[in-house]
């Protein structure tokens, strides 16, 4: 498998889950041993020499990134979710969304302070989520080494947004 036969299984749906939205269905990508494989070497290549601790995993789908990651580069998997989602004491970050505003969290003790973590999630648009995401990382004492993203879709800026926040970004496949 090449780049442009994984970029070719990414499928788009308009108008959902909101009229004036095109989905990039990333689901494809899971379904062949071709396609896992592909990923799963294309994110180790990236990341087997980087110096990481952890790898922190955004809901829901970034689970599935993240898991890839940890299991290939023999770290640690942390889970960034939805408030109410965790059990035991946590950390909340709430962030700005187009109709309000949203909170993630983590469990307080998921992270030391000074472990060099890798954030990683299936989709970058704006980068809310993102930015949230690693506040809660430095809150709890971790350094974000950088982002990955199976997909960055340029138009919306999340990655400029991420990169003038001084954080290193890397996308699998890049929509303009």
């Amino acid at each position: 498998m090449n780049d442009a036969e994984f970029k070719n299984l990414v499928r788009s749906w308009n108008d959902f889950p909101t009229k004036g939205i095109s989905f990039k269905d990333i689901n494809p990508l899971f379904r062949t041993p071709d396609s896992l494989n592909y990923l799963n070497n294309r994110l180790f290549n990236m990341y087997n020499n980087f110096q990481i601790n952890k790898i922190a995993a955004i809901e829901s789908r970034g689970f599935t990134l993240g898991t890839m990651l940890a299991i290939s580069l023999s770290k640690g998997l942390v889970l960034i979710r939805k408030e109410g989602k965790l059990p035991g004491p946590t950390i909340k970050e709430s962030y700005s969304i187009e109709y309000g505003t949203r909170v993630m969290e983590i469990q307080n003790d998921a992270i030391l302070s000074g472990e060099k973590i890798l954030i990683a999630d299936d989709l970058l648009a704006t980068g809310g989520t993102a930015i949230a995401s690693a506040s809660l990382v430095e809150k709890l004492g971790g350094i974000v080494v950088g982002f990955v993203f199976i997909i960055c879709l340029n138009y919306l800026k999340g990655v400029d947004k991420l990169k003038n926040h001084g954080y290193n970004v890397n996308c699998i496949l890049e929509f303009d």
